[in-house]
Formats: C-alpha cells, structure tokens, sequence
C-alpha cells in the first residue's frame, strides 16, 4: 500500500509559479509511474504530465507543455511538478498519483494510489 502526500498548493498571480511536492511511502517508489491530474469545479478529472521509473520518459498534457515540467527522486520518494507561467485556467485540486504497470498512462483509471490533493489557485 502506497500513501502519496501532495503539499506546495496555493494562490498564485497569472504568470507566476508554483512548485508542487508529493511524498510517497509504504512501497518501493521506484517501482511506480509517478503522475498529476487535476480537477476543476464540475469538471472531470484531466491529465497534467507523468514520469516514468527511472525519470527519462516523461508526458504532458498539451495545454502545459513547455510550461510544466514533471521530476522524481527516487532515493527521496519524491516527485515534483514545476509549474511557471501560470494561467487562470490552471485553477484546480492537483493530484498526485502512482500506477505499478511500468507505462506511463494519461488516463486517471490506469493508477493505482492517489494522494489527498492540493489546491491551487492562480489569480487574473
């Protein structure tokens, strides 16, 4: 059982940035597809950007590419979305998830574990 802690959520003014951390524990970390999803107000959960295993094959999600940029450490059981450039529509409960497939998935089902999320609010 993994538990994943997300934290570095707040409110921010378009165009600044925000840096989200997410812990994990109670399983090998290194193990798992480290992800982020977030979720707007009435609307589904949507992919932001995935990291494989070992940190070398990465995805983004069209809207926050070149934008956001997804790491991981994995002696640290940790991993991080870098987000700059911020825009109002980035506004969201930010998730961090893990999935034990070994694939670097977009879709929100393919994970396994996920943390409690963490608000982010970008201001116009």
């Amino acid at each position: 059982q993994v538990q994943l802690v997300e934290s570095g959520g707040g409110l921010v003014q378009a165009g600044g940035s925000l840096t989200l951390s997410c812990a994990a524990s109670g399983g090998t970390f290194g193990d798992y597809v480290m992800g982020w999803f977030r979720q707007a107000p009435g609307k589904e959960r949507e992919f932001v950007a995935a990291v494989g295993v070992y940190g070398i094959t990465k995805n983004y999600e069209d809207s926050v590419k070149g934008r956001f940029t997804i790491s991981r450490d994995n002696a640290k059981s940790t991993v991080w979305l870098q987000m700059n450039s911020l825009k109002p529509e980035d506004t969201a409960v930010y998730y961090c998830a893990a999935d034990y497939t070994g694939v670097v998935y977009t879709t929100p089902s393919a994970y396994d574990y996920w943390g409690q999320g963490t608000q982010v609010t970008v201001a116009s």
